[in-house]
């Protein structure tokens, strides 16, 4: 997840923009706990009222920082094989998990705790494995992997393990996990594991 991009605009979309950015260092900062209507205003010169007549409570500025987020023009990269898609993506993914400041931790916790967090957050990941489905049409269309090959289940399998254990497991920043998941979900790809159809022994 990269940092929302800005744009440019007049004092409306100057102000939008005033208030996401306190929204994300309040965020990263202070916590969920930490931050509110008054606090975000006040760190922004932005009044109290104008904040809450656009944004209403904390989960709806939470809301609009992700929806800023998934209005970009952010595309996988096309190394040319499967193999190179997925770890590219997973380096992506990785560089999020583990940046500093922690944007993209602070607004997966925050998820837990507001229900339109939350669902912005479902809408946002959504839009980004739809955009990567094209990583496995390439793969297919390339005949690296079998046709029917499920691109939902494909992407969830590389990108899972990182988040399971940056975010679910806390574990140290381990440089080579990216590349691993990838190279593991490209194997069981090209063996069939993600056809429509097919289920994974468990």
């Amino acid at each position: 997840m990269n940092r929302p991009i800005r744009r440019p605009g007049g004092r409306s979309a100057d102000v939008r923009r005033r208030v996401l950015d306190a929204v994300v260092t309040q965020l990263v900062d202070h916590g969920y706990d930490g931050l509110s209507i008054d606090t975000v205003a006040a760190s922004c010169g932005v009044h109290r009222t104008t904040v809450y007549r656009r944004w209403r409570d904390v989960g709806g500025l939470l809301a609009d920082v992700l929806a800023e987020a998934a209005g970009d023009d952010w595309r996988p990269a096309d190394t040319g094989t499967l193999d190179g898609d997925l770890a590219a993506l997973n380096r992506e993914v990785f560089a999020a998990l583990t940046g500093d400041p922690p944007i993209t931790t602070a607004l997966i916790a925050a998820s837990f705790r507001s229900a339109r967090a939350a669902e912005a957050l479902r809408a946002f990941w959504a839009d980004r494995y739809d955009r990567c489905a094209v990583i496995v049409a390439r793969a297919a269309g390339r005949s690296e992997i079998p046709a029917g090959t499920d691109a939902r289940r494909l992407l969830v399998a590389a990108t899972a393990p990182l988040y399971h254990e940056l975010v679910l497991l806390r574990t140290g920043p381990d440089e080579g996990l990216a590349d691993r998941a990838a190279a593991d979900t490209a194997v069981a790809a090209r063996a069939g594991a993600f056809v429509t159809g097919v289920v994974s022994p468990g």
